[in-house]
């Protein structure tokens, strides 16, 4: 009962978060938590403790715990890692593409293309990030997948934080030209494309932009 009354704090805090609707730097207050979850403040502590290891939220002593408000800086390692991953994981779509994984990877594009039309910055946000981890579900490489889950939830924060308005839909059309290459098993271009895409989100990033904070009971409600 305990470890399934945390996992419900954590995923519904992480899903606050990356859906944008906690907003970075928010205090995440122990009693205000355990009074709206029903739950011990020790569960609470608990669900805080996972949270801070994925990245989500950062604890301080004597101050508590907030929701994480990436740096530029850190935001740039963020997105020089997921180049890294994602030209070696794009090169490895190539060499085991077949027309099943095509039309899996089309099926989310449409998805995002709809989300952007109707202006659901929630749903655009994560389709746009779940692509990614789409790819490497389909290569059915578990372990990639998680370790891009956990990256796209931070920059999931960076572009509540830093991103332009026009970003979302360029990124759609971006992904839709990805997919293309990799029908036609066209590795060089596929990396380019992806290479490319990448250094357009993180450059479409205004880092003096000002953030404002968000009361935790409305988020959660």
């Amino acid at each position: 009962m305990d470890t399934s009354s945390t996992h419900a704090i954590v995923t519904a805090l992480t899903q606050a978060i990356v859906e944008h609707r906690l907003m970075p730097g928010t205090k995440l207050a122990e009693q205000k938590l355990a009074t709206h979850f029903g739950v011990s403040r020790t569960l609470v502590r608990q669900a805080l403790f996972q949270l801070s290891q994925n990245g989500l939220i950062r604890m301080e002593p004597a101050r508590g715990a907030f929701v994480a408000a990436p740096s530029a800086e850190e935001a740039k390692q963020v997105f020089a890692v997921r180049r890294m991953l994602e030209s070696e994981m794009t090169r490895a779509f190539v060499r085991s593409v077949t027309p099943a994984k095509i039309r899996a990877l089309k099926a989310h594009t449409r998805h995002e293309r709809d989300a952007v039309a109707k202006e659901d910055v929630h749903g655009r946000t994560e389709l746009l990030g779940d692509f990614h981890v789409r790819m490497a579900e389909l290569m059915g490489n578990q372990v990639l997948a998680q370790i891009l889950g956990e990256l796209i939830s931070r920059c999931a924060l960076i572009t509540l934080m830093y991103q332009s308005r026009s970003a979302a839909q360029h990124s759609a059309h971006e992904h839709d030209a990805i997919v293309q290459a990799l029908a036609d098993k066209d590795e060089d271009l596929a990396v380019r494309l992806m290479n490319e895409h990448l250094v357009f989100v993180e450059s479409s990033l205004r880092f003096d932009r000002k953030v404002p904070t968000q009361d935790i009971s409305l988020a959660l409600s």
